[in-house]
């Protein structure tokens, strides 16, 4: 959000899901990306009926936790998951958006991990919040996120869903173990992770959004990141 300290203030706009006084703000005709949890339901639903002014395109930034389903598959390495899989629609943000999707056009973005300056998997590594483990991770670079959502607006389909990730599933164990060989960064001991994650496709984003990614190489980026980071 750092980077909004650019715009000048009287071009900010407040909007707050919680105080209806502030939807007022947002402007007829105008599109909208949607970046935060679409909860509670009522209220998004009291929202979206003040959203009869058409033309209005919405973008709503989603997450692929919506694709944890309690009858998980026990298949290693495990499918891979497409925008047709089974969402679990008992959780309330899955609801807002659904809602959203079919109600309003909006087109949803499930997104992956997100990490790029100041969201450094490898301080995640040398945090102990992650460690060497079989689960797969799912990642998207938040430059390419950004980009993402302009495609979405110019080129999406209204109540389309499409996944968000860079296309390169990885193991913990492989990106600790790349970690410790490229850049000397050491997971510390954390308890096993026997889960087995999720593989996330991303051939609709590419095929229908043609979107072609900037930071494509985990790895590459994860160079560059700790090339320009501040030594801490």
């Amino acid at each position: 959000m750092h980077n909004l300290a650019d715009i000048p203030s009287e071009q900010h706009l407040i909007f707050d899901l919680e105080q209806p006084l502030t939807w007022l703000n947002i402007s007829a005709g105008a599109d909208l990306i949607w970046c935060f949890p679409a909860t509670p339901l009522e209220q998004v639903q009291a929202f979206a009926r003040t959203l009869d002014r058409p033309p209005r395109r919405i973008v709503v930034l989603g997450s692929t936790s919506a694709y944890d389903a309690p009858s998980q598959s026990t298949e290693y390495p495990p499918p891979w998951i497409d925008e047709s899989a089974p969402i679990d629609l008992t959780k309330p943000r899955v609801q807002g958006e659904e809602f959203l999707r079919t109600n309003c056009g909006a087109i949803v973005l499930r997104v992956a991990g997100i990490y790029g300056p100041e969201r450094n998997p490898l301080d995640w590594i040398r945090q102990g919040r992650v460690g060497p483990s079989r689960k797969y991770v799912n990642l998207i670079h938040v430059e390419d996120l950004a980009s993402i959502c302009l495609a979405a607006l110019e080129r999406g389909k209204p109540g389309e869903v499409y996944n968000v990730s860079d296309g390169t599933p990885r193991t913990w164990k492989d990106i600790c173990e790349t970690a410790q060989q490229r850049w000397g960064v050491t997971a510390a001991a954390v308890k096993e992770d026997h889960l087995s994650g999720k593989r996330i496709s991303n051939a609709k984003l590419r095929a229908e959004l043609g979107y072609r990614f900037r930071h494509s190489d985990l790895f590459e980026a994860l160079d560059l990141i700790e090339s320009t980071s501040s030594p801490s």
